[in-house]
This record gives C-alpha cells, structure tokens and sequence, in this order.
C-alpha cells in the first residue's frame, strides 16, 4: 500500500518545480502553456528533477565537491527506487527489485523535499517507469568521467542517456502507452541534445570537454586545435552541414511518432518544443556555422510565430516526414 499523500508539500513542490523550469528553461516553458492541468505540472516536476541532477554535475558547486559526487549519485539512485518501492512492476529489471537497492545514506541529494513529493506524485500518477531515471543517473556519471568522445556510438550513448530518456519520461505524461512512441520519444531527446552540443561548443571548450566525435572531426580534416582558434573554413562548415543534417534526420523520426500522443494539447507541445529546438540549427546555418563568436538562439519573436503555427497548422510545426528517414553517412575522403 502507498504511503498517504501529503497534498500541502506536494502542491508547493510542483510550484518550486514551476519556478525553476521558468528559470533555467524558457524554451519548455513557453512550450508549456500548450499543455494544461496536471500533465503540466507534471513537465515541471520532471524537469526539475533531471536539472538537480545536471546541477549536482556541472553546477556552481559541483567543483568543490567533486570527490563526493559519485556518493551522491549513489544516493540518487536509491532516492529513485524508494520511489518504486510500492510500484515493483515498473521498477528497472536491469537493476533487480527496489527493496534490494535501498539502504541507509547520509549522502545529500539535491532535491528538496516539496519536490521530491511533487515527483514521487507525478510517477506514481502517470506510472512512469523506473529505467529512464537511472539511465538518466548514468549519464551524469559519463559527465564525471569522460570529457572527450572518440566516435558517434560513444555519443549517440551519451545522448540518449542524458536526453532521450526525458522523451521516455515525458511520453506517459503527455498520453501515450504505445510501444510505438518510445523511439520517437527517444529520438527528440537525442536531436534536441545534439542541437545543444552543435550551439555550446564554445561553452563546452572553456569547461574543458569535447562532445564532437573526434572519429567525424578527423574525417573532415578538423581537430581539437581547430576548435580551440575557433576558425570557420571550408572544413569546418562541411563538418557542421553534416552534423546539422544528422539532427534534422532525428526531428524527422521524431516527429513520426507525435500522432500517438493522446493527450489535450500534448501534440502541439511537442511540436512546438522540437520545432524551437530544430529553430537553432537554422540560426546556426544563419551565422554561417560561426559557433564561436556568438551562441545561437531563438528570439520571442520567432518562439511567438512558431507558437502560432503549432496552433493554427500543428501538422506544418515539426512536419512528419514522407518515407523512410535516413540518416546521412561519414563521407570518405571529407577533409581532402
């Protein structure tokens, strides 16, 4: 039997995960209005609880506590499988049984407790599988450790663990139990970090990490050294249309699977969020692929006309796409 719901903590942790989803992400935010109720509130207990973990990584803090990190991460996985304790049947098989997996730990966590409340509230009421939170905990420990990525299969890893997952975690909120939509799902995550990654690699030189394939740098005549002066060339563009080009195929897929979400306004929204993420690959392509200068973005202005159209004409807004989607190969030969 679940424990009795504190209605008080869990109605204020689903307004402090509103304020820090309107604080650190404006763009799911505006995305947001689309949806209504508690599916909305839900979103925002969801993605404060995937920025505390990003924070507990690559936050202010996180430097000086960095010997303590993987205790913490420890930590948060057994913070999840309390959560499954009641819900054994969606608790991770990979990992075995949540009884087994919680202990005591004095290790912080960061989450307060009203939000943590409003999470547990979201799982249990939308029956959200363990899995993508702890895949999710093993992208935060890839952060830990590995700053470089020698090939696409390494990223495309990183990727999903990170962000794909999210789409996982979003899918029962937003509606939807067909097997169908899972790849999809996945499939935005994946395009939407990717895009991040292609708009920060300024950002991400001065933190010390590399998420571009060294395998694909090299295979256009590039390297870490051509990052760090920050040149755009010939060699550089090519590399980067490629890269676009990768990312609109995963928009693509992903937008092949919005037709399996059922609830009110859910497909707008997702129209609407991956169209505003897809928006920065043409603000790239804008700038001449010039991501060194200057970050790329989205203004209002265009968030509003995007808003518009996913109103108006959702099939235009991430448009599905006719056919089989491809994804584009390493060329041979492209540093030449």
């Amino acid at each position: 039997m679940s424990p009795p719901v504190d209605k008080a903590l869990v109605a204020r942790g689903y307004v402090l995960a509103k304020q820090v989803t309107r604080h650190h992400a404006k763009s799911f935010f505006f995305a947001s209005y689309l949806l209504f109720g508690l599916r909305r509130r839900a979103a925002f207990a969801l993605y404060a609880f995937c920025r505390r973990l990003d924070d507990m990584v690559d936050g202010d803090d996180a430097a000086s506590a960095a010997d303590a990190l993987p205790v913490r991460l420890a930590r948060a996985r057994q913070r999840v499988a309390e959560l499954y304790l009641p819900m054994p049947e969606l608790a991770s098989r990979e990992l075995g049984p949540p009884a087994d997996r919680v202990k005591g730990s004095e290790a912080a966590t960061p989450w307060d407790a009203r939000e943590f409340a409003a999470l547990e509230h979201t799982v249990r009421h939308f029956r959200i599988p363990e899995q993508p939170f702890q895949d999710l905990i093993s992208g935060m420990e890839m952060d830990l450790t590995k700053h470089r990525y020698a090939t696409w299969e390494e990223l495309d890893l990183y990727c999903y663990r990170v962000a794909g997952v999210v789409g996982l975690m979003l899918t029962p909120v937003l509606g939807c139990s067909d097997a169908a939509a899972v790849e999809p799902a996945a499939d935005l995550g994946r395009a939407m970090q990717l895009t991040n990654i292609l708009r920060d690699v300024r950002e991400d030189l001065e933190r010390g990490r590399v998420y571009l394939p060294a395998e694909e740098l090299a295979a256009f005549g590039l390297s870490e050294d051509d990052l760090r002066r920050g040149q755009v060339g010939a060699r550089w563009r090519s590399f980067m249309r490629f890269q676009v080009e990768r990312s609109r195929a995963y928009y693509a897929r992903a937008a092949a699977g919005v037709r399996y979400l059922t609830g009110f306004g859910s497909q707008r929204m997702v129209r609407l969020m991956g169209a505003i993420y897809a928006d920065i690959l043409r603000d790239i392509e804008a700038r001449d692929y010039d991501v060194f200068s200057a970050r790329a973005h989205v203004t209002t202005r265009r968030k509003l006309a995007l808003a518009s159209a996913a109103m108006v004409r959702p099939a235009a807004v991430l448009p599905a796409p006719q056919g089989e989607v491809r994804m584009p190969l390493l060329p041979t030969g492209a540093g030449g």
